[in-house]
């Protein structure tokens, strides 16, 4: 199945703010990952964010973090952010669920 990409508002005006080349892989990395397995975990590359409703998923391109929704067709992108604030933005913009901790790494 394919899965619509959808960025909000904010994670737009980052992925835009972005370096060029890095901006290119993030969007390289978003049509690969996210278009057919959004929700296809693997050791480094997407991880599902324990004790968080929302964002559900986080994907890493280097030392960015992409966080991310995923409904019935579509992966809503939450936000693009660098490593090093993306603990302090999960604490900020996160919703608490049920379960662990919220395991970003």
């Amino acid at each position: 199945m394919r899965f619509e990409i959808v960025l909000a508002p904010d994670a737009s005006k980052a992925l835009q703010a972005l370096p060029a080349r890095i901006r290119g892989e993030v969007r390289d990395a978003l049509e690969r990952h996210l278009r057919f397995e959004p929700t296809k975990t693997s050791k480094s590359r997407i991880k599902r964010l324990r004790g968080l409703s929302q964002p559900q998923y986080r994907l890493r391109v280097k030392d960015i973090r992409v966080f991310y929704d995923v409904t019935e067709s579509a992966v809503e992108v939450l936000a693009i952010i660098d490593k090093q604030e993306a603990q302090a933005w999960l604490d900020q913009e996160g919703t608490p669920g049920a379960g662990g901790g919220a395991g970003e790494g």
